[in-house]
């Protein structure tokens, strides 16, 4: 999906297309109604905190404003950028059409997230450009918004292919066309190759795909180890055999926040104990509605400067009730210290058990938990 945030933030507000809107950060206000109707949005010059970018329209993003970007250094680069705070609630609606819309055209899907799919088509009997244009045409009626189709023989190649021609692009890619196209494109292009492996093939003088795949394996075994070596000699080359999975098991379900201000447990205590309430109540929320139950709560912790520490609590039974939830973790904080500054708070849920299998604690017992 193209900006997909923020482009269902422009469907609220179609007066702000055109404009660099940023979507972020949990404390920006929300617009405010004028005696004329019209509507007060935000700067982004006016935020005040350490909240990042979730996204921003391209008119931002051309600005220099990009997604995990802190919204106080965004300021610099935009300052007069219209600033909205996120709305997830939304965000998961619209995921659930544009999904459910691809399903009726092409229904083995892989999800990837809330606004990106893996599709494959080898059983759609029709032809390539028109059925791109038939499954963007199905998104934009049941969503009013627009998306980017990679087409090509692997997961890797669409995955390239979806970003080169955004927004609301088609990119259709053979094997042949590799040399061409693929390889004159930025290393990093390559989803897995992140900035510390750039950097380390920058230093190599490999800065593009066809340079990588022009680089001896031999020297990327010794740089990256043999196996990440010979998986950067394979995708270089285009190749990858993963097929499109179309159901997966979670290893575990999470919520967490990192808050505008550090948090001192004593000092901020009815804070922190409400937001910890609420993590829990969301986290128990995703277990339900995904149909699981876990065994395992755990807790994380990150302070002021920035060490992590994590503490799990195994249980007796399965849980997926808010109250249960907040009981186990509430037991994994006591054994942790709470003399530092608190930065990020954040509860998981492990070893998943669907909810028609699992062996529940029942709620009307919690007080006789042994925990």
């Amino acid at each position: 999906m193209d900006a997909f945030f923020a482009s269902v933030e422009l469907l609220r507000y179609p007066q702000l297309r055109g404009q660099a809107v940023v979507v972020g950060g949990r404390s920006a206000q929300q617009p405010v109604a004028q005696p004329d109707g019209s509507l007060r949005f935000a700067r982004l010059r006016d935020y005040a905190g350490r909240g990042v970018i979730t996204t921003s329209t391209y008119e931002a993003r051309a600005l220099g404003v990009f997604s995990g970007m802190g919204l106080m250094k965004s300021a610099q680069l935009a300052p007069d950028a219209i600033l909205l705070p996120a709305n997830f609630d939304a965000y998961r609606e619209y995921s659930r059409k544009f999904k459910d819309a691809v399903a009726t055209i092409a229904p083995t899907i892989e999800d990837r997230g809330i606004d990106e799919i893996y599709i494959d088509l080898g059983k759609v009997a029709e032809e390539t450009l028109a059925l791109a244009k038939r499954i963007k045409q199905a998104v934009f009626d049941a969503t009013g918004l627009s998306c980017s189709i990679g087409i090509s023989p692997n997961k890797l190649l669409s995955k390239i292919c979806s970003d080169l021609d955004k927004p609301d692009g088609i990119t259709i890619l053979g094997l042949d066309e590799i040399p061409a196209r693929i390889w004159p494109l930025a290393a990093k292009k390559i989803n897995g190759i992140g900035p510390k492996a750039s950097a380390t093939l920058a230093r190599l003088g490999i800065n593009t795909i066809g340079e990588l795949a022009a680089a001896p394996v031999e020297l990327l075994a010794q740089k990256f180890g043999r196996t990440t070596g010979a998986w950067l000699h394979r995708v270089a080359h285009g190749r990858d055999e993963r097929p499109v999975v179309t159901a997966s098991e979670p290893k575990s379900i999470s919520r967490e926040t990192t808050f505008e201000r550090d948090l001192h447990a004593r000092h901020d205590r009815a804070e922190l104990t409400a937001i910890f309430s609420a993590l829990c109540r969301r986290l128990a929320d995703d277990l339900q509605r995904k149909g699981y139950a876990s065994r395992t709560i755990g807790i994380k912790l990150r302070y002021a400067d920035f060490h992590s520490v994590t503490r799990d609590l195994t249980l007796p039974a399965g849980v997926c009730d808010g109250d249960q939830i907040r009981r186990a973790a509430g037991e994994c904080l006591k054994r942790v210290p709470l003399t530092q500054r608190i930065r990020l708070l954040g509860v998981r849920a492990g070893a998943l058990l669907p909810l028609a299998d699992a062996e529940l604690i029942p709620p009307a017992v919690q007080a006789e938990l042994p925990f």
